[in-house]
């Protein structure tokens, strides 16, 4: 084919080495479908002083430097291994060496700023299925394919047992490869055994070809099992594109999930991708988090599920195609329903992160700040380990002043540590190199105001994300909020290769000082603020307030306060200011309570009422009970409905008596469930059990999370239980204090308000 300019998005990424050097491998989807891009007879590269005496590798002079000013040469290596053999003798003379544990795929991309979106320019060759180019000239680009998604599921007998079926759906098809001697039927077609089932589906995923792969812990159960069946059955492992083998890789850390290296196709973890969005649930199970999204389930959802699987395969081959089958498409529409699929590409767009890495804060920091430090004449240092560093500081938390108020206003700083950074400079390259009259920080620290980094990329990312919420995409929007908030957590982990308590350190420290002068600027307005959380103050307005007038002066202090913060930095610090403090929510009722058993305010536990937009009452909840799941569902909802009915000035005497009655008549039985994950396994649990310990040695094969209840013999397994509930237990550590936290402001309690009921039980 002649030499052409093809657009595409990166899927997977790869190195490794050959006789010639290093060999990228990249592929990527199109509007012409898959292409396969190869970069061979590259080099691995490192920095070092140019003071320092050594014969390692090939040295070149470049106009760089060390970011605290020493010029720096390069040393090439022909293949990763030379380099880290190198690096370790080097370290041996104390010679200090840069960059030296960057992948060097992704140093390739970054370099050429190339996050997901390019745009290739040379001569493919067509293979079956695929373009593939040798050695083209990639560019960034701004294109925007089409990904074909499917959704894999597979049925077992447990996880060391029998493959019964694999199911496949895409937004428009569906199909079932089952264990079995039947006819093929509608969406099922039998085979005669695993091995020749596995061939079939991995001949249907060489057919339909998806770029994306999506599933529910998709890596951990069903591709490792069926990589562990290949294996066994001596078949390979063709999942991925150009008939490669896939293969499922253990965690590298204890903090990591296992790996799917599937050349060409990306897999997405429902469980992993949500959690990415920042979506957050009780219980991360498929039921659960489709009833939450949905409003519907899997077919079958019951306690014995396994067991009526192995039923179905048995005796109802269909159903259990059904249910096959429905598992794949809950997992589309959760996709669907929560734009998953264009968060991950934005994401990476933005920061260079595969489509399918999870987390990686750290790593999407070097993406977007190295190529910029390089273009500013720098290199930066190899990530060291430094298990003694003292991590950064959290967010300053004021002081509270409990009690039940009427008009209760929140002013919320906007992206309170993205604006400091891009106010203060708070920047490696700036603490590194902070010239002249630099503007001061924290713990002796000085930032440069003409040569940093990080603003800028903040900046533009604010830009971005202002155009985004304009045009209503949510998933843009997103991912560069959770990206801008990244960037303190990022420099205050050791983690970082950038690393220093002077910066985070400067940040959470500027962050108390704007928090303090913002209560002091409104106090002498004459308000009182009586909380303030690391971007919020909550202002008292009072009685005497109606809804129309305590928004005026929350609308009124916002303005007043963004003006008297860009003067006062103008005329202190002589720097511009982009602070933005913004009239969040007015609470026409609010209860700061007590900590438990003392007078003392609490912190980051809250409630109050507001108005929505459509003009309906709701109750929000801020760490109490009721939004805390190691709390029961009758605590919570008793809860719930007590502060409603406080909140909103009708009586609620009756209803706390009629729950505790309810309790001890046994109708609260069904929400009295406590729910709890084992850290580690239940014989490791040896002094102070805790409760769901106790529970879990009481079953024969405990789960992870434990349902359990508290009996007058102690706790006992929901599944296995033998002994009568203890209610006065319930009655003393759930609902009483669900409910005396609001009650003491009104001079009372449960016992006072229960006591004469109580002594009937």
């Amino acid at each position: 084919m002649n030499a052409t300019n093809l657009e595409g998005f990166l899927l997977t990424r790869r190195w490794r080495q050959t006789r010639s050097g290093l060999e990228y491998v990249f592929w990527a989807t199109s509007s012409q479908g898959p292409v396969k891009t190869v970069i061979t007879d590259q080099e691995a590269v490192c920095f070092v002083p140019r003071t320092a005496k050594t014969t390692e590798g090939r040295r070149t002079s470049v106009d760089l430097a060390a970011m605290e000013g020493t010029p720096v040469d390069a040393l090439y290596f022909p293949s990763q291994a030379a380099l880290r053999g190198a690096r370790d003798r080097l370290r041996l003379q104390n010679i200090e060496v840069y960059e030296s544990d960057l992948s060097p795929a992704d140093r390739y991309l970054m370099e050429r700023f190339i996050t997901g979106p390019l745009t290739i320019h040379g001569e493919p060759i067509q293979k079956e299925g695929f373009l593939e180019f040798t050695n083209p000239r990639l560019q960034p680009s701004e294109c925007h394919p089409k990904f074909k998604v499917a959704s894999i599921d597979i049925e077992t007998e447990g996880f060391e047992g029998q493959l019964y079926s694999i199911a496949i759906a895409t937004p428009d098809s569906g199909q079932v490869f089952m264990v079995g001697t039947q006819p093929n039927s509608g969406i099922i077609t039998f085979h005669q055994n695993e091995k020749t089932l596995l061939q079939a589906f991995f001949n249907h995923i060489q057919e339909t070809d998806p770029d994306i792969l999506i599933g529910w812990n998709v890596v951990d159960f069903d591709l490792q099992f069926l990589a562990r069946r290949c294996q066994e059955l001596n078949i390979p492992f063709t999942l991925a594109r150009d008939r490669e083998p896939a293969r499922v890789l253990p965690p590298r850390t204890k903090r990591q999930t296992m790996l799917a290296q599937v050349p060409g196709r990306v897999v997405l973890d429902g469980i992993a991708t949500l959690k990415t969005a920042m979506f957050s649930f009780e219980n991360f199970g498929l039921e659960a988090v489709a009833q939450n999204l949905l409003g519907k389930g899997k077919l079958i959802s019951h306690d014995h599920r396994d067991e009526e699987i192995t039923r179905l395969f048995h005796e109802d081959p269909q159903k259990l195609a059904a249910y096959n089958l429905e598992d794949c498409r809950l997992v589309l529409e959760i996709f669907d329903h929560a734009d998953l699929i264009n968060l991950v590409i934005e994401r990476t767009r933005l920061t260079g992160l595969s489509l399918d890495r999870q987390g990686g804060s750290v790593a999407a920091f070097d993406f977007v700040y190295l190529p910029r430090l390089h273009r500013q004449g720098y290199v930066a240092p190899d990530l060291e380990e430094n298990p003694d560093a003292l991590s950064s500081p959290g967010g300053y938390v004021m002081d509270s002043q409990p009690g039940l108020y009427e008009n209760v206003l929140v002013l919320d700083f906007k992206s309170l540590y993205p604006s400091i950074i891009r106010t203060f400079h708070v920047d490696p390259l700036a603490l590194a190199q902070p010239g002249d009259n630099p503007i001061p920080g924290y713990q002796d620290a000085k930032f440069s105001r003409e040569k940093y980094i990080l603003p800028d990329i903040i900046k533009s990312l604010w830009k971005e994300r202002d155009k985004a919420n304009k045009q209503n995409n949510k998933s843009l929007s997103q991912a560069i909020k959770i990206l801008m908030n990244s960037f303190y957590g990022v420099l205050g982990t050791t983690g970082c290769r950038f690393f220093s308590p002077q910066l985070a350190g400067s940040i959470t420290r500027y962050g108390k000082r704007i928090i303090t002068k913002t209560r002091e600027f409104i106090e002498e307005q004459g308000y009182s603020v009586i909380y303030g959380d690391t971007d919020s103050v909550f202002v008292l307005l009072g009685e005497g307030h109606d809804e129309e007038s305590a928004r005026n002066v929350g609308r009124k202090l916002s303005v007043l306060l963004n003006k008297w913060w860009t003067g006062h930095l103008m005329e202190t610090l002589n720097i511009e200011s982009f602070l933005e403090i913004e009239f969040e929510t007015h609470y026409l009722r609010f209860l700061m309570p007590t900590i438990r058993g003392s007078e003392k305010g609490s912190k980051k536990r809250y409630a109050g009422l507001i108005r929505k937009s459509d003009g309906e009452l709701e109750v929000i909840f801020k760490g109490l009970e009721t939004v805390r799941s190691d709390w029961t569902p009758a605590a919570r909802e008793f809860q719930k409905n007590l502060y409603q009915k406080i909140f909103l000035n009708e009586p609620y005497e009756g209803y706390v008596k009629k729950t505790v009655q309810g309790l001890f008549d046994g109708k609260l039985d069904g929400r009295l469930v406590y729910r709890k994950q084992l850290r580690k396994p239940v014989g490791e649990y040896l002094k102070n059990v805790p409760p769901h310990a106790q529970a879990a040695r009481k079953l024969e094969k405990p789960g992870r999370w434990i349902s359990y209840l508290i009996t007058i013999n102690g706790p006992e397994p929901v599944e296995n239980q033998t002994s009568k509930l203890d209610y006065h237990h319930y009655l003393d550590r759930q609902l009483a204090p669900a409910a005396d936290s609001i009650l003491f402001f009104l001079g009372t309690s449960l016992k006072a308000i229960t006591d004469p009921q109580m002594q009937l039980f």
